[in-house]
């Protein structure tokens, strides 16, 4: 058989195999089988992104930013802002980090940027003022209306700032002393506006959940971060652990708060008007991860939702921008990545009727059709994060196997949280920036029952990923008990991923009582006084 004639009987054979059953389905089977299809193959075109960006990362490996080709004769001078919101756990250590860093104190302002309403205002001010006596060139500013929140704050300190260029740590971090002469004379080129540096992690072996946060965070800033800046298209600054030129800030309208992610927003609108950014994977900034459940979900959820809104505001200006299209598209996949969570609300409803249905039609049409599309969907996503804890970890990069199942399970498991905030985004419903908590805390001795002072609420979203988790139990009954046993490990991880959230936002802070009564029995005892 000729070559062509092979192809043209496979196609046609494919074809013909992959809707025999639908040329028989009733009505009611194609209305769940024609959009099961559509979810999966657009869940799987997000999946094989992920592959692009890893071939991105490698395929222009040579393009790495290390060293700044030329250097500030004269050092300009800087400002540092710190904006914060009921941070009386970490104000202190922030400070004390940033006052440490190494920088011409002539040419160094920094600014607390306060918007609190609790203890932390005494707190931070008191911080202020001692390090102000130690000769520091330090200022606080408290606002009491909270107006266009986290952006609001860095906007106001703009005003009346003296830097030439601005960098920005949120109050969980802890910058090097290193760090600014890493970073500034990489502004010596005239075209960068901004420059990221990567996120590393103080509690990274606190938790399980901890362990797992790292790892997603890794791979967005090994692989996505090194992939587009290496490739030349559209990234973002994450908010803190970077630095702006303060004109590439005035020259893309200023920060902006009609989205939960202004860090995003202001970074697309800066490089529309031509400024280069630049990353910077071999110079690190250590935070804390959040420790609890909630509070993990919380930052995800603020995270989805305002990329949903940089999309909406943001994407029609790209595509109708004179850039190329491998920008464009890349920008696509970037700011709309989260619609993949109510997909997978889609998916989830449909796929145990679906089960039904194509059980009846063949081992062999379920085995090559959905197979592969479970595969881009979802094998992506474990291989994109084995390698980047390969770039980062070569000698024990193999641990990460033990973390996949729970890391696959955890982003199905926010499915439910994400989904709300994304079709908030959608439909236009502003809400306000929802901080992370800080509670100070590295190790396991550091948590205590002081958590319960920032917990977040809980609401109805544990009991329904509960309730759903218990629909996928029902799908993994069906699966062995018609023998269909290879869907079984991936059917379990819907189970497991519902069941790890729902479960560890109701039990969350279940034990702090317990914690600080045995932390209480570990502490020395007080010496009576005068002995």
């Amino acid at each position: 058989m000729e070559p062509h004639g092979f192809r043209h009987y496979l196609r046609s054979h494919f074809l013909d195999t992959t809707f025999k059953g639908l040329y028989h389905a009733n009505a009611f089977d194609m209305l769940l089988l024609i959009p099961y299809f559509i979810v999966l193959i657009l869940l799987a075109f997000y999946g094989m992104h992920r592959y692009q960006l890893v071939y991105l990362y490698y395929k222009h490996r040579e393009k790495k930013v290390t060293e700044a080709e030329s250097r500030f004769a004269d050092l300009p001078r800087v400002t540092i802002q710190l904006p914060i919101f009921n941070e009386q756990y970490v104000i202190d250590r922030l400070v004390e980090c940033v006052c440490k860093i190494e920088y011409p104190r002539e040419k160094l302002e920094i600014q607390v940027l306060d918007d609190s309403t609790d203890e932390t205002v005494q707190v931070a001010r008191s911080v202020v003022e001692r390090y102000a006596a130690f000769g520091h060139k330090i200022s606080y500013h408290h606002r009491t209306n909270r107006e266009g929140y986290k952006a609001g704050a860095l906007d106001a300190g703009l005003k009346v700032s003296t830097g030439e260029f601005v960098a920005i740590f949120d109050a969980d971090f802890m910058p090097t002393p290193d760090w600014l002469m890493k970073v500034i004379h990489h502004f010596a080129n005239p075209e960068i506006g901004m420059v990221q540096t990567r996120w590393t992690h103080l509690n990274r072996n606190y938790s399980f959940l901890t362990e797992v946060e790292a790892i997603l965070l890794d791979g967005h800033f090994i692989l996505e971060h090194g992939g587009r800046s290496r490739a030349g298209v559209f990234f973002n600054f994450n908010g803190t652990a970077g630095m702006w030129r303060r004109k590439a800030i005035d020259d893309a309208g200023g920060w902006e708060h009609d989205t939960l992610t202004e860090d995003t927003d202001l970074s697309y609108r800066s490089q529309l008007k031509g400024w280069k950014f630049r990353y910077l994977q071999d110079v690190e900034c250590p935070a804390e991860l959040p420790i609890e459940m909630t509070a993990f979900k919380t930052q995800q959820a603020r995270w989805a939702k305002g990329l949903i809104q940089c999309a909406k505001k943001d994407l029609p200006k790209v595509l109708r921008a004179n850039v190329k299209r491998r920008e464009k598209v890349e920008a696509w996949y970037h700011l709309t990545a989260n619609i993949s969570y109510p997909l997978m609300i889609v998916l989830s409803t449909l796929l145990l009727p679906a089960m039904v249905i194509r059980f009846y039609q063949g081992w062999f049409q379920m085995l090559y059709i959905d197979i592969p599309l479970f595969l881009a969907s979802t094998f992506s996503i474990s291989s994109f994060y084995l390698v980047s804890q390969k770039e980062l970890f070569p000698g024990k990069w193999y641990r990460t196997f033990l973390f996949l199942p729970a890391l696959m399970a955890l982003g199905i498991g926010l499915t439910i949280t994400n989904s709300k905030a994304v079709l908030e985004a959608l439909v236009g419903h502003q809400s306000a920036f929802a901080r992370t908590p800080k509670y100070r805390v590295v190790s396991k001795q550091d948590k205590g029952i002081a958590a319960k002072k920032y917990r977040k609420r809980l609401g109805w979203i544990p009991w329904i990923e509960m309730l759903i988790g218990g629909y996928f139990a029902l799908t993994v009954w069906y699966a062995i008990a018609n023998e269909n046993y290879i869907t079984v490990p991936f059917l379990f991880l819907f189970v497991f991923g519902y069941w790890y959230t729902g479960l560890m936002s109701l039990l969350q802070g279940r034990f702090d009582s317990l914690a600080k009564e045995r932390a209480e029995e570990r502490s020395p005892k007080p010496f009576p006084v005068g002995v």
